[in-house]
């Protein structure tokens, strides 16, 4: 008999794990999925496979967060150059352009001068306007 209380226990304590670990991630999915107002998320991680200007900064190829903020009524882009002691960190003005229908998939568009490559547009997968600079 007692066996079978603690076994009882046991489950209840289980399933009680169960809910809340599925309740987290459920969470955890809505927040990182979430867009704002404007049809984007607020942050993103970005790979760039070659040096990139950004307004007035050279951002070395590697892997950067990018997050949209507000000052004002100023849209800007910061990104952060990720896993470095000291990153590279670029702050930049953008206008958000609506798109027809939500992106497929990430792209850069950028324009080549003087051997650099300076970045006119972004769009992230999944939002509904683009980044221009």
């Amino acid at each position: 008999m007692r066996a079978t209380m603690r076994e009882e226990k046991f489950m209840r304590a289980m399933k009680l794990v169960v809910v809340m670990a599925i309740v987290v991630m459920g969470l955890t999915a809505v927040s990182l999925g979430e867009k704002n107002k404007f049809g984007i998320s607020d942050v993103q991680k970005l790979t760039l496979n070659k040096q990139i200007r950004v307004g007035e900064v050279l951002l070395p190829k590697g892997q950067y967060k990018v997050e949209h903020t507000m000052q004002g009524e100023e849209h800007i882009m910061v990104f952060t150059q990720m896993d470095k002691t000291k990153p590279v960190v670029a702050k930049v003005k953008c206008q958000l352009v609506p798109l027809p229908k939500k992106a497929d998939q990430t792209q850069l568009v950028y324009q080549t001068s003087a051997n650099e490559y300076l970045l006119q547009e972004l769009v992230f997968r999944g939002d509904t306007a683009k980044h221009v600079f």
